[in-house]
């Protein structure tokens, strides 16, 4: 991709890009396919419910939308929210579904009033500690109902906490040959994205788990009723465990009735849907926009309106709510879609695999579709959430912990305004200050925007800064042009809250992508439970930062050796994004800073950890790691050098066609078998690796090295480096930095 050039607009962009976007559109909906049919049918409506939405979420939502890479369809995050409608509004009478579809296209019609209004930043307001516990709660629901139907058991609970329980007391009847294709499934869904293998990567993984699951719907013939004898007891097979699509597809539209609506259950049903479909939507739209390498911005009250038609449209024909999807988008991106026009592709061939898979869809057992889902579960609700939550500080993790236990015990809405208020109660007692003066203190007329005489902007926050004050911020960052200089003064604050904070990172990050100078200080006599940069901090007179026994190691290095150090997190972090390996993960901050220059090369270098995410939002992966930045002063060659793996070489030859080629070396064979080197200007790069430079590689070790342009990122592992790997780093970026300095002479 050419990140200096934005994709075209409008009908231009349609007939310029639609190549593009229709091969990402085919993974998407290899991976819409599977997830769309657990979804639904973890809700309690028919598989194909799952396949309508994502359709509508695809060919209605895109025209109307916001966003430019994202995917909407069913997910996840709603399989509770729709359980919980079922439940309060079940009466006995069979027409259940038909009323949460009423209350889905109710709920669709507000959400585009809520976008009409200009209302789409309305969830930036609920504290990110309580949306994160409403998501572990989902997590644990989802897992709770669907690990039954992965063991092949029929559970009486009727509640979360209960169905947890009978997990244990349910073992006796496990049936083997389900649980034996759920624990495949689970074992695939772990182990292929771990395996470093394009060939395996091409199809997502929750696709590979239902072309197991058919073959042993065959082994074990689930197309007839009978039964099986394991270990001296019978078995049922059959049909009744495989996915269920009427042969006619019309069969498959279902009508909302609306004779409810005078009924307040029925409107509870609507607040909820409305309410974590919203958060969700905007939540994931804002997670794809940190995906997006041209770094363009969603219009959240657009994406509202187009997400609300779709809904709204979903329910009238038998669908269910329709979401920013974040798995599908991460998907979209790294598959280089570059228009909105994914999403439409996306719904088109969904329909056209839903009737030429039709007969293929109905030989899937349920239990494939219950292991993507218990797996879903578990990674929403993984130790490695709590974790994370615990690493931004002690009380986020109390905020999160306080939220999924009113969730379960209540119901979602509850959760989140339970969950608020309890944060907003420790946030008082916090800042040490009274009630009154508290809330006098989160709406602070102080808290205001100046403009010095050079033309930069002074973003001055005064008293409180929480969640609650985040509505005045954002009315004054939209003052700020893109692309100005800015500095956000935080000395005059008595408490920052963790949403707070992750809002003027994310502005900051904004700025910095339109070659803007922003940083933030005055945090210096503000104490905190974490080190984290996003972390809740109250302010006391005095307080001096402690280096860790990693840090003063690293300062004594700088030291000894005359480098630059600093160990404290540094904002600027834009020129890092502009390797390829950053475009589409998320850095959230950098530190342990070290600077120096090789003076005879006149060749400027940095070693510094940074701390990234993989995937987006709520499915995030946070890793660490230390790289080094070799800032040369002349133009290379923008290419990528990473170890290959065996099987890759076969998938390049499949792959050729797509325009995707390892570039080899005849002559140098070992160096080809052992790198995968990429870039789009074959015959620069082949100049510029000469005999010495692919010498030099054989004979060092295997970093990920990446230009772009005029600079290298080089890495090891996903880790932080030791002080002598630290050593190694700065004596591997010399001897290749003298190689390259010695090609300019020679030149």
């Amino acid at each position: 991709m050419n990140l200096h050039e934005l994709p075209k607009k409008g009908w231009k962009g349609i007939t310029s890009h639609w190549r593009s976007d229709f091969l990402a559109a085919i993974s998407v909906s290899l991976v819409a396919l599977p997830l769309g049919l657990g979804v639904a049918a973890a809700s309690g409506a028919p598989p194909i419910a799952g396949l309508i939405s994502a359709i509508i979420g695809g060919i209605v939502a895109t025209p109307f939308r916001g966003s430019h890479l994202a995917i909407n369809g069913p997910a996840a995050g709603l399989i509770a929210v729709i359980l919980s409608a079922t439940y309060s509004l079940n009466d006995g009478s069979g027409q259940t579904l038909n009323y949460v579809l009423a209350a889905v296209c109710i709920s669709g019609i507000i959400q585009v009033l809520l976008g009409i209004l200009k209302l789409g930043r309305i969830a930036e307001i609920i504290p990110s500690s309580v949306i994160q516990g409403i998501m572990v709660a989902i997590g644990i629901i989802i897992f709770s109902t669907q690990v039954h139907v992965a063991m092949g058991t029929h559970p009486l609970g009727k509640n979360t906490l209960e169905l947890l329980k009978e997990i244990f007391t349910q073992i006796p009847n496990v049936h083997p040959v389900i649980l034996g294709i759920s624990l495949i499934g689970i074992i695939f869904l772990v182990v292929i994205p771990k395996i470093q293998s394009r060939l395996l990567h091409y199809f997502p993984a929750s696709l590979w788990v239902l072309v197991i699951s058919i073959i042993a719907a065959y082994l074990f013939n689930f197309f007839e009723p009978h039964t099986i004898d394991i270990a001296g007891r019978s078995y049922d097979i059959g049909p009744q465990q495989l996915i269920q699509i009427p042969d006619d597809l019309g069969d498959a539209i279902m009508y909302p009735d609306f004779s409810r609506i005078g009924d307040y259950k029925f409107w509870l049903a609507v607040l909820s849907i409305t309410l974590i479909a919203s958060i969700q939507t905007l939540a994931m739209a804002k997670a794809v926009d940190k995906l997006d390498p041209y770094k363009r911005k969603s219009n959240l009250n657009k994406d509202l309106i187009g997400i609300g038609l779709a809904t709204a449209v979903s329910g009238a024909i038998g669908g269910l709510p329709i979401i920013t999807v974040i798995v599908r988008s991460t998907v979209n991106v790294n598959n280089n879609a570059m228009t909105k026009w994914s999403n439409f592709y996306h719904g088109i061939l969904i329909i056209i695999f839903l009737f030429i898979l039709a007969p293929i869809i109905q030989k899937i057992p349920l239990a494939a579709l219950a292991s993507i889902l218990v797996y879903i579960g578990f990674r929403l609700a993984s130790p490695a959430v709590f974790k994370k939550i615990y690493q931004m500080g002690i009380e986020q993790l109390i905020f999160m912990i306080v939220t999924i236990g009113i969730t379960l015990y209540s119901d979602l809405l509850w959760g989140i305004l339970g969950g608020s208020l309890f944060t907003l109660l420790v946030h008082i007692l916090l800042s040490r200050v009274p009630i009154g003066e508290f809330f006098k203190q989160s709406f602070s007329n102080n808290t205001n925007v100046f403009i010095t005489k050079e033309g930069n902007y002074n973003l001055q926050v005064e008293g409180i800064a929480n969640f609650l004050t985040i509505p005045r911020i954002s009315q004054l960052t939209k003052n700020i042009p893109a692309g100005a200089n800015v500095n956000i003064d935080l000395s005059k604050t008595r408490l920052v809250g963790t949403t707070f904070m992750e809002y003027l990172v994310d502005f900051l990050k904004m700025q910095q992508d339109t070659d803007g100078h922003a940083k933030i200080e005055g945090l210096d006599a503000h104490v905190s439970s974490s080190t984290h940069n996003r972390a809740l901090k109250i302010s006391f007179n005095s307080f001096t930062t402690k280096l860790s026994p990693r840090q003063i190691r690293l300062q004594n290095l700088a030291n000894e050796k005359d480098y630059q150090f600093a160990s404290r997190v540094d904002w600027n972090t834009s020129y890092l994004r502009n390797f390829h390996f950053f475009e589409i993960r998320p850095i959230e901050r950098k530190s342990n800073c070290i600077k120096g220059t090789f003076k005879y090369l006149n060749i400027a270098w940095e070693i510094a950890d940074v701390t990234f995410s993989e995937g987006a939002a709520f499915t995030a992966e946070v890793f660490n790691t230390t790289v080094m930045v070799l800032k040369l002063n002349k133009e290379i060659p923008i290419f990528s050098l990473e170890k290959e793996g065996v099987f890759d070489k076969i998938f390049d030859r499949v792959m050729a066609f797509s325009g995707y080629k390892d570039i080899d070396f005849e002559m140098y064979s070992d160096f080809s078998k052992k790198f995968l080197l990429m870039g789009n200007n074959e015959q620069k790069i082949r100049s510029f690796f000469t005999k010495n430079i692919i010498r030099f590689f054989e004979n060092h070790q295997i970093y990920h090295l990446e230009s772009n342009g005029e600079a290298l990122v080089i890495f090891d592992k996903i880790k932080l480096a030791r002080t002598d790997e630290t050593i190694a780093f700065i004596d591997y970026g010399e001897q290749l930095a003298k190689l390259l300095f010695e090609k300019t002479q020679n030149t």
